[in-house]
């Protein structure tokens, strides 16, 4: 009996950002903000105390270098507020997303219209339309930035002041009007953030896919593996069963009259059980097996064959067996095959053959790039085995033939009598697709 390989251990790996607690992100985004800002702030003070951006001095920003000079609203108790609002709005990305996205943009606004120093203030907003586009919401991700967008600009070319008054005191909103440089600044901005957040969102989809392919093919070698042990079961079962049913009804009949011969069919009874409990537990135990080794070469094969006639011969059955052909050793799953197939027909034979003596014909003929079985009596029992109620014999060959490549055909003989013909094929690659059931 063969079992699909196990599986190789699992490298740890680090969780996805989707899989860190929600609070990660948002801590690191206050925490990064909050110094950064106050940073920003320090760096930016000219010589003079004056609370000049650093992009004054050939800084990176908005205004670029050798711009106009941009002033700044030092951070009081608000600006802190509002830097901590936006990671503090990110705890609710998860659940809802696209409020998130229009509260973080509602926040960041206010700090820029406030007219505090530049800084990583906008982070949040990065992560919340990144959360925003992610979570499937990409229409109220790229329309909600464009309104934002065109909202702040429309608004500061309204309320702006000239660069140089950017947040001075006794102005609520002292914010900076809007400069070519700026504007196309930011609109850049948003756009790197709104095709990262795509991005992302792709390779989502495509580990998710992955994900559920492998979960698929899973389920489908778990399903193959399962109707594969219970094929083993019933050919165990059901021949052992019934060279012990056979047996044991010699014995009652015999016990009085031919104690000896009664004798000898309870022996083989008790080499019939002992063969089925053997194989049984080699059943079993591949499926009680975890995270061990599982065994590749059959529990069964033709190599057995003598020992499986001679179980029939003690039943009472007739058999001639023939082997013809160069024997040679057989790739596992088709040895296991061609031995079941022999097994199943002899059992069917004992079940169903009737009355009288009856003699089964078993012919293994080697060829150069198949292998045929062939299993035929001479009973007078039923005609079509595979009509049988309940049955699964028939069904079973028929299915391990399949599984190799091979040729299954099963009838009643002229003149009386069942035959079973199977040809299995001999090549590596047909047998390593039937291992896998």
């Amino acid at each position: 009996m063969s079992t699909s390989s196990p599986h190789a251990p699992v490298r740890p790996h680090r969780p996805r950002p989707a899989q860190w607690p929600v609070w990660v992100v948002p801590l690191f985004l206050a925490f990064v903000q909050v110094a950064g800002s106050l940073a920003a702030q320090h760096g930016g003070r000219g010589p003079g105390g004056r609370g000049e951006s650093w992009r004054d001095h050939g800084g990176w920003g908005p205004g670029g270098e050798g711009g106009p000079h941009i002033g700044s609203r030092d951070l009081d108790a608000l600006g802190v507020a509002l830097l901590l609002a936006g990671p503090a709005l990110l705890l609710l990305r998860r659940r809802n997303p696209v409020a998130t996205l229009a509260a973080t943009f509602a926040v960041t606004a206010l700090y820029l219209l406030r007219g505090y120093t530049y800084g990583p203030a906008p982070f949040s907003a990065a992560v919340a339309i990144v959360a925003a586009v992610t979570a499937g919401h990409r229409l109220a991700a790229w329309a909600g930035t464009s309104a934002a967008l065109a909202a702040y600009f429309a608004l500061t070319a309204v309320i702006g002041v000239p660069p140089e008054r950017r947040g001075e005191s006794g102005r609520l909103f002292p914010v900076e009007e809007p400069s070519l440089s700026g504007t196309v600044f930011v609109i850049g901005w948003a756009l790197v953030v709104l095709v990262t957040a795509e991005l992302i969102r792709m390779r989502g989809q495509k580990a998710a896919e992955a994900a559920r392919v492998r979960a698929e093919e899973e389920r489908r070698q778990a399903s193959e593996e399962r109707l594969r042990m219970a094929r083993e079961l019933h050919d165990v079962l059901a021949h052992n069963i019934s060279m012990i049913n056979v047996q044991a009804g010699v014995a009652l009949h015999l016990m009085d009259d031919d104690p000896e011969q009664a004798r000898t069919a309870l022996a083989a009874i008790k080499e019939a059980s002992k063969e089925a409990l053997t194989e049984m537990r080699g059943v079993i135990g591949a499926l009680r097996a975890q995270g061990e080794s599982a065994p590749r070469s059959p529990t069964a094969g033709l190599d057995r064959l003598d020992d499986l006639l001679d179980r029939a011969r003690s039943a009472g059955l007739g058999v001639d067996a023939e082997v013809t052909g160069d024997p040679r050793p057989l790739h596992a799953s088709t040895d296991l095959a061609a031995f079941r197939i022999v097994q199943e027909s002899l059992t069917n034979v004992t079940r169903h053959a009737g009355p009288g003596p009856v003699t089964a014909r078993v012919r293994i003929a080697y060829g150069e790039r198949e292998i045929e079985v062939r299993v035929e009596d001479d009973g007078r029992g039923a005609s079509l085995l595979d009509e049988h109620p309940g049955g699964s014999g028939i069904r079973g060959m028929r299915e391990r033939a399949a599984a190799l490549g091979g040729t299954f055909d099963a009838g009643p003989r002229t003149g009386g009598g069942f035959a079973v013909r199977a040809r299995l094929p001999l090549t590596d690659d047909a047998g390593d697709e039937g291992d896998a059931l």
